[in-house]
């Protein structure tokens, strides 16, 4: 391990060692319908299992309704987060997809275009570098519950 000085300041710690990639998953069902599920204690389980003290994990949503992202998990965010996506995608509006495909989700393929199927997170030390109120949540904006498999990956040393 070597660490790296700026004008006399310490920038960062560098580890060195063979590149390590471990695979896992995280699996859970939803209630659908923007339903937002805390899965912070899940992704430091699996990086606590990958065994690896610095690099990057990233967690990720198969499929094209779903959504990763942090944010302070408490009612009230979960609330407004929730209300904002009904006012910037609302599901009764008139969707070109369901009109193509005959189904009522196209404002959940939207609102996941919007979000995102994936977060990264770096960890030093074998641990998260989340703020203190940050939790990772997964968003199901499918119009109905759902069970899913989400892809936790760590790559690091």
């Amino acid at each position: 391990m070597a660490t790296v000085i700026v004008n006399g300041k310490k920038q960062a710690t560098v580890r060195e060692g063979l590149l390590r990639v471990v695979t896992g998953s995280i699996e859970f069902a939803t209630a659908g319908d923007a339903d937002v599920v805390r899965i912070t204690d899940e992704v430091r389980e699996a990086l606590a299992q990958a065994g690896l003290r610095d690099g990057t994990l990233t967690v990720f949503a198969p499929g094209a309704t779903g959504a990763v992202t942090t944010i302070e998990y408490e009612p009230g965010v979960v609330q407004d987060l929730q209300q904002v996506l009904d006012e910037i995608v609302p599901p009764g509006r008139a969707w070109r997809h369901n009109v193509n495909n005959g189904d009522g989700n196209g404002h959940s393929h939207v609102r996941a275009g919007i979000l995102g199927p994936s977060l990264t997170i770096p960890f030093v030390d074998g641990r998260l570098t989340l703020g203190r109120w940050q939790e990772i949540v997964f968003i199901d904006l499918d119009e109905r519950p759902r069970d899913r498999s989400l892809v936790v990956q760590a790559m690091g040393v």
